[in-house]
């Protein structure tokens, strides 16, 4: 039993980790378009930070997952 909710909390944390990555990557491109506000840009570069941490930890969270199915 133990096993089968660590596989689903693997693939929790892998939807997540793929979430933040796009979001990551939609404010970055935001934060390079130089047709957009600064103000706009600045918050938007923030925000990739702040998604590319989240994806770190999600990436991390999936793999103790991972590892824990296999035992």
């Amino acid at each position: 039993m133990e096993t089968v909710k660590n596989a689903a909390n693997y693939v929790s944390e892998t939807i997540q980790g793929a979430g933040a990555t796009a979001s990551k990557e939609a404010n970055k491109n935001v934060a390079k378009d130089s047709d957009a506000k600064l103000t706009t840009r600045a918050s938007a570069a923030v925000d990739a930070v702040s998604d590319r941490k989240d994806e770190q930890v999600h990436d991390v969270k999936a793999d103790v997952h991972k590892e824990a199915t296999k035992h």
